[in-house]
Protein backbone atom coordinates (compact mmCIF):
# COMPACT_ATOMS: atom_id res chain seq x y z
CA UNK A 1 0.00 0.00 0.00
CA UNK A 2 1.11 3.37 -0.62
CA UNK A 3 2.33 5.79 1.89
CA UNK A 4 -0.26 8.10 2.96
CA UNK A 5 1.84 11.41 2.92
CA UNK A 6 0.77 15.07 4.33
CA UNK A 7 0.29 18.01 2.06
CA UNK A 8 3.18 20.00 2.09
CA UNK A 9 5.30 16.38 1.79
CA UNK A 10 7.97 17.33 -0.76
CA UNK A 11 10.06 13.97 -0.85
CA UNK A 12 10.32 12.67 -4.45
CA UNK A 13 8.75 9.56 -5.25
CA UNK A 14 8.54 7.42 -8.89
CA UNK A 15 6.01 5.53 -9.94
CA UNK A 16 7.16 1.84 -11.31
CA UNK A 17 6.98 3.39 -15.08
CA UNK A 18 9.24 6.19 -13.76
CA UNK A 19 11.37 3.83 -12.31
CA UNK A 20 11.94 1.63 -15.24
CA UNK A 21 12.37 4.93 -17.59
CA UNK A 22 14.54 6.37 -15.34
CA UNK A 23 16.96 3.24 -14.34
CA UNK A 24 17.13 2.74 -18.41
CA UNK A 25 19.48 5.96 -18.45
CA UNK A 26 21.88 3.96 -16.06
CA UNK A 27 24.99 2.19 -17.42
CA UNK A 28 25.60 -1.74 -17.32
CA UNK A 29 29.40 -2.55 -16.87
CA UNK A 30 30.17 -5.82 -18.40
CA UNK A 31 33.96 -5.52 -19.17
CA UNK A 32 36.53 -2.82 -19.12
CA UNK A 33 35.19 0.46 -19.72
CA UNK A 34 37.35 3.81 -19.95
CA UNK A 35 36.77 7.46 -18.65
CA UNK A 36 34.46 8.60 -21.13
CA UNK A 37 32.20 5.76 -20.15
CA UNK A 38 32.26 7.04 -16.69
CA UNK A 39 32.17 10.62 -16.88
CA UNK A 40 28.87 11.83 -15.77
CA UNK A 41 27.49 8.44 -15.50
CA UNK A 42 25.86 6.48 -12.89
CA UNK A 43 26.59 2.25 -12.36
CA UNK A 44 23.89 -0.07 -11.75
CA UNK A 45 25.69 -2.67 -10.31
CA UNK A 46 27.68 -4.16 -7.61
CA UNK A 47 30.36 -2.35 -6.62
CA UNK A 48 32.65 -4.85 -5.22
CA UNK A 49 32.45 -6.42 -8.78
CA UNK A 50 32.54 -2.90 -11.01
CA UNK A 51 34.93 -1.53 -9.33
CA UNK A 52 37.58 -4.06 -11.35
CA UNK A 53 36.15 -3.05 -14.85
CA UNK A 54 37.06 0.84 -14.07
CA UNK A 55 39.47 2.72 -15.39
CA UNK A 56 42.82 3.72 -13.46
CA UNK A 57 43.97 7.03 -11.64
CA UNK A 58 41.17 9.30 -12.92
CA UNK A 59 39.69 10.17 -9.16
CA UNK A 60 40.19 13.39 -7.56
CA UNK A 61 37.44 12.80 -4.72
CA UNK A 62 36.31 9.91 -3.49
CA UNK A 63 33.15 9.81 -0.68
CA UNK A 64 32.29 6.85 0.14
CA UNK A 65 29.30 5.81 2.20
CA UNK A 66 29.17 2.20 3.14
CA UNK A 67 26.82 0.09 4.50
CA UNK A 68 27.45 0.09 8.20
CA UNK A 69 27.78 -2.97 10.80
CA UNK A 70 24.21 -2.83 10.86
CA UNK A 71 20.94 -5.16 9.77
CA UNK A 72 19.66 -2.74 7.21
CA UNK A 73 17.49 -3.04 4.10
CA UNK A 74 18.15 -1.38 1.44
CA UNK A 75 15.29 -1.63 -0.97
CA UNK A 76 14.87 -5.37 -2.41
CA UNK A 77 18.70 -5.99 -0.67
CA UNK A 78 19.32 -6.33 3.19
CA UNK A 79 22.66 -5.59 4.64
CA UNK A 80 23.73 -8.30 7.26
CA UNK A 81 25.70 -7.51 10.02
CA UNK A 82 29.41 -9.07 10.75
CA UNK A 83 31.46 -10.08 13.35
CA UNK A 84 34.52 -7.71 13.60
CA UNK A 85 37.30 -9.37 11.57
CA UNK A 86 34.53 -10.09 8.32
CA UNK A 87 33.40 -6.21 8.48
CA UNK A 88 37.44 -5.51 8.67
CA UNK A 89 37.67 -7.57 5.62
CA UNK A 90 34.66 -6.23 3.69
CA UNK A 91 36.41 -2.51 4.22
CA UNK A 92 39.79 -3.59 3.26
CA UNK A 93 38.37 -5.34 -0.27
CA UNK A 94 36.17 -1.85 -1.09
CA UNK A 95 39.63 -0.18 0.00
CA UNK A 96 42.16 -2.18 -2.44
CA UNK A 97 39.79 -1.29 -5.62
CA UNK A 98 39.04 1.84 -4.98
CA UNK A 99 43.04 2.73 -4.05
CA UNK A 100 43.61 1.75 -7.67
CA UNK A 101 41.17 4.57 -9.04
CA UNK A 102 42.58 7.52 -7.37
CA UNK A 103 45.06 10.18 -8.53
CA UNK A 104 48.11 10.80 -6.64
CA UNK A 105 46.79 13.93 -4.78
CA UNK A 106 43.46 12.47 -4.69
CA UNK A 107 41.55 13.19 -1.05
CA UNK A 108 38.83 10.56 0.51
CA UNK A 109 36.01 11.02 2.68
CA UNK A 110 34.36 8.14 4.49
CA UNK A 111 30.62 7.90 6.16
CA UNK A 112 30.36 5.95 9.21
CA UNK A 113 28.61 5.57 12.50
CA UNK A 114 30.85 5.52 15.78
CA UNK A 115 30.73 1.55 15.74
CA UNK A 116 32.11 0.75 12.43
CA UNK A 117 34.21 3.75 12.36
CA UNK A 118 36.25 2.07 15.15
CA UNK A 119 36.78 -0.48 12.61
CA UNK A 120 37.43 1.39 9.51
CA UNK A 121 39.78 3.87 11.06
CA UNK A 122 42.40 1.65 11.61
CA UNK A 123 42.16 -0.09 7.73
CA UNK A 124 41.85 3.16 6.49
CA UNK A 125 45.42 4.03 8.31
CA UNK A 126 46.72 1.29 6.75
CA UNK A 127 46.63 2.97 3.36
CA UNK A 128 46.36 6.33 3.25
CA UNK A 129 47.23 9.26 5.53
CA UNK A 130 44.34 9.68 7.64
CA UNK A 131 43.99 13.62 8.18
CA UNK A 132 41.21 13.94 10.44
CA UNK A 133 37.89 12.88 11.46
CA UNK A 134 34.72 15.05 11.56
CA UNK A 135 31.78 14.78 13.67
CA UNK A 136 28.57 15.52 11.79
CA UNK A 137 25.84 15.65 14.74
CA UNK A 138 22.43 14.87 12.65
CA UNK A 139 20.07 15.19 15.66
CA UNK A 140 18.03 11.97 14.66
CA UNK A 141 18.14 8.89 16.45
CA UNK A 142 16.06 6.65 18.51
CA UNK A 143 16.18 7.55 21.76
CA UNK A 144 17.98 4.77 24.42
CA UNK A 145 16.44 3.60 27.63
CA UNK A 146 20.31 2.26 28.80
CA UNK A 147 22.33 4.16 26.97
CA UNK A 148 22.50 7.58 25.19
CA UNK A 149 20.83 8.34 22.43
CA UNK A 150 23.12 7.82 19.02
CA UNK A 151 22.31 11.09 16.90
CA UNK A 152 25.87 11.21 15.96
CA UNK A 153 28.00 10.27 12.52
CA UNK A 154 31.57 10.15 11.90
CA UNK A 155 33.66 10.91 8.61
CA UNK A 156 37.44 9.99 8.26
CA UNK A 157 39.08 12.47 5.52
CA UNK A 158 42.19 10.89 4.36
CA UNK A 159 44.72 11.62 1.59
CA UNK A 160 46.98 9.23 -0.92
CA UNK A 161 49.92 12.12 -0.44
CA UNK A 162 50.77 13.26 3.50
CA UNK A 163 50.86 16.73 1.93
CA UNK A 164 49.84 17.02 -1.69
CA UNK A 165 46.12 17.49 -1.88
CA UNK A 166 43.53 20.24 -2.45
CA UNK A 167 41.97 21.65 0.81
CA UNK A 168 39.96 24.96 -0.53
CA UNK A 169 39.42 26.41 2.92
CA UNK A 170 38.03 29.67 2.20
CA UNK A 171 35.61 27.86 0.08
CA UNK A 172 33.88 25.72 3.29
CA UNK A 173 34.01 28.78 5.79
CA UNK A 174 30.58 29.51 7.79
CA UNK A 175 28.89 32.57 8.34
CA UNK A 176 27.88 33.07 11.87
CA UNK A 177 26.29 35.04 14.03
CA UNK A 178 27.78 37.59 16.32
CA UNK A 179 26.70 37.62 19.71
CA UNK A 180 29.50 40.12 21.40
CA UNK A 181 30.40 42.40 18.71
CA UNK A 182 33.97 43.92 19.43
CA UNK A 183 34.92 46.82 18.02
CA UNK A 184 38.10 48.50 17.53
CA UNK A 185 38.54 52.24 17.13
CA UNK A 186 35.17 52.23 16.54
CA UNK A 187 34.89 50.04 13.71
CA UNK A 188 33.49 45.94 13.56
CA UNK A 189 36.88 43.75 14.04
CA UNK A 190 36.72 40.47 12.66
CA UNK A 191 33.61 40.88 11.68
CA UNK A 192 30.76 42.49 9.41
CA UNK A 193 28.01 44.75 10.53
CA UNK A 194 25.10 44.68 7.78
CA UNK A 195 21.60 45.74 7.87
CA UNK A 196 20.70 41.57 8.33
CA UNK A 197 22.92 41.62 10.99
CA UNK A 198 26.55 41.24 12.18
CA UNK A 199 28.58 37.89 11.25
CA UNK A 200 31.89 36.32 10.86
CA UNK A 201 33.00 33.96 8.05
CA UNK A 202 35.05 31.55 10.99
CA UNK A 203 37.01 28.34 9.68
CA UNK A 204 35.64 25.56 9.43
CA UNK A 205 35.90 22.94 12.38
CA UNK A 206 35.68 19.01 12.43
CA UNK A 207 32.80 18.97 14.30
CA UNK A 208 29.73 20.07 12.51
CA UNK A 209 26.25 21.13 13.56
CA UNK A 210 24.34 23.25 11.76
CA UNK A 211 23.35 20.10 8.91
CA UNK A 212 19.69 18.21 9.48
CA UNK A 213 19.20 14.87 8.36
CA UNK A 214 17.02 15.14 4.89
CA UNK A 215 13.43 15.21 6.06
CA UNK A 216 9.68 15.33 4.50
CA UNK A 217 9.54 19.07 3.99
CA UNK A 218 12.79 19.43 1.99
CA UNK A 219 12.63 19.11 -1.84
CA UNK A 220 15.89 16.90 -1.82
CA UNK A 221 14.50 13.95 0.28
CA UNK A 222 13.83 10.63 -1.02
CA UNK A 223 12.54 7.08 1.11
CA UNK A 224 16.12 5.86 1.29
CA UNK A 225 17.09 5.07 4.93
CA UNK A 226 20.04 6.65 4.99
CA UNK A 227 20.31 9.55 2.75
CA UNK A 228 23.18 12.13 3.38
CA UNK A 229 22.22 16.03 2.81
CA UNK A 230 22.89 18.16 -0.01
CA UNK A 231 24.94 20.28 2.43
CA UNK A 232 27.13 18.31 4.25
CA UNK A 233 28.34 16.33 0.93
CA UNK A 234 28.72 20.58 -0.56
CA UNK A 235 31.43 20.77 2.16
CA UNK A 236 33.63 17.70 1.21
CA UNK A 237 33.46 18.56 -2.52
CA UNK A 238 33.61 22.38 -2.39
CA UNK A 239 37.04 21.92 0.17
CA UNK A 240 38.62 18.28 -1.29
CA UNK A 241 38.33 19.24 -5.18
CA UNK A 242 37.80 21.86 -8.03
CA UNK A 243 35.54 22.69 -11.22
CA UNK A 244 35.55 20.40 -13.23
CA UNK A 245 37.67 17.26 -10.84
CA UNK A 246 36.16 13.42 -10.98
CA UNK A 247 33.47 12.79 -8.04
CA UNK A 248 33.02 9.31 -7.23
CA UNK A 249 31.10 7.39 -5.20
CA UNK A 250 31.09 3.54 -5.58
CA UNK A 251 28.03 3.50 -2.65
CA UNK A 252 26.42 5.86 -4.42
CA UNK A 253 22.46 5.29 -2.71
CA UNK A 254 20.18 7.76 -4.02
CA UNK A 255 22.43 10.19 -5.50
CA UNK A 256 23.35 13.06 -3.43
CA UNK A 257 27.09 12.67 -4.34
CA UNK A 258 26.67 13.13 -7.92
CA UNK A 259 23.75 15.61 -8.03
CA UNK A 260 25.71 18.36 -5.43
CA UNK A 261 29.08 17.69 -7.68
CA UNK A 262 26.57 18.44 -10.75
CA UNK A 263 24.79 21.52 -9.13
CA UNK A 264 28.97 22.59 -7.81
CA UNK A 265 29.78 21.89 -11.39
CA UNK A 266 32.53 18.97 -10.97
CA UNK A 267 32.19 15.84 -12.82
CA UNK A 268 30.60 12.28 -11.19
CA UNK A 269 29.95 8.89 -11.46
CA UNK A 270 28.93 6.52 -9.28
CA UNK A 271 27.88 2.62 -8.85
CA UNK A 272 24.48 1.82 -7.07
CA UNK A 273 23.56 -1.87 -6.60
CA UNK A 274 19.11 -0.90 -6.31
CA UNK A 275 17.45 -0.29 -9.14
CA UNK A 276 15.12 1.88 -7.40
CA UNK A 277 17.44 4.20 -5.84
CA UNK A 278 19.91 4.60 -9.15
CA UNK A 279 16.59 5.68 -10.61
CA UNK A 280 15.66 8.37 -7.85
CA UNK A 281 19.58 9.64 -8.73
CA UNK A 282 18.47 9.55 -12.53
CA UNK A 283 15.63 11.44 -11.35
CA UNK A 284 17.47 14.45 -8.96
CA UNK A 285 20.05 14.58 -11.32
CA UNK A 286 17.46 15.65 -14.15
CA UNK A 287 15.83 18.33 -11.54
CA UNK A 288 19.13 19.72 -10.94
CA UNK A 289 19.65 20.95 -14.58
CA UNK A 290 16.63 23.41 -13.51
CA UNK A 291 17.82 24.25 -9.50
CA UNK A 292 21.63 24.44 -8.28
CA UNK A 293 20.25 25.31 -5.20
CA UNK A 294 21.87 23.54 -2.19
CA UNK A 295 19.52 24.04 1.16
CA UNK A 296 21.92 26.06 3.80
CA UNK A 297 24.64 27.28 1.07
CA UNK A 298 23.73 30.15 -0.21
CA UNK A 299 25.86 33.26 -1.73
CA UNK A 300 28.83 30.97 -1.57
CA UNK A 301 28.67 30.71 2.13
CA UNK A 302 27.23 28.12 4.28
CA UNK A 303 25.22 29.37 7.14
CA UNK A 304 24.57 28.20 10.55
CA UNK A 305 21.35 26.23 11.49
CA UNK A 306 18.20 29.23 12.22
CA UNK A 307 20.49 31.90 11.37
CA UNK A 308 17.62 34.37 11.62
CA UNK A 309 18.71 37.04 8.73
CA UNK A 310 19.07 34.38 6.66
CA UNK A 311 15.36 32.67 7.48
CA UNK A 312 14.07 36.20 6.35
CA UNK A 313 15.53 36.88 2.78
CA UNK A 314 15.87 32.90 1.70
CA UNK A 315 13.38 31.08 3.84
CA UNK A 316 14.25 28.47 6.15
CA UNK A 317 17.50 26.06 6.12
Amino acid sequence: MAKQRAQRNQTITLTDHEIDYYAGKCVSVNGKCGLNDMTDSIVLGDALHVLNALPRCFVDLLIIDPPYNLNKKFGDHTFKKMCDDEYCAFTENWIIKTKELLKPAASIYVCCDWQSGLLIGPVLQKHFTVQNRITWQREKGRGAMRNWKNSMEDIWFATVSPKDFTFNVDDVKQRRKVMAPYKADGKPKDWTESKDGNFRDTFPSNFWDDISVPYWSMPENTDHPAQKPEKLMAKLILASSNPGDMVFDPFLGCGTTAVVAKKLKRRYAGIEMEREYCALTQRRLELADHDTGIQGYTGGVFWERNTLALQQKFGKQ
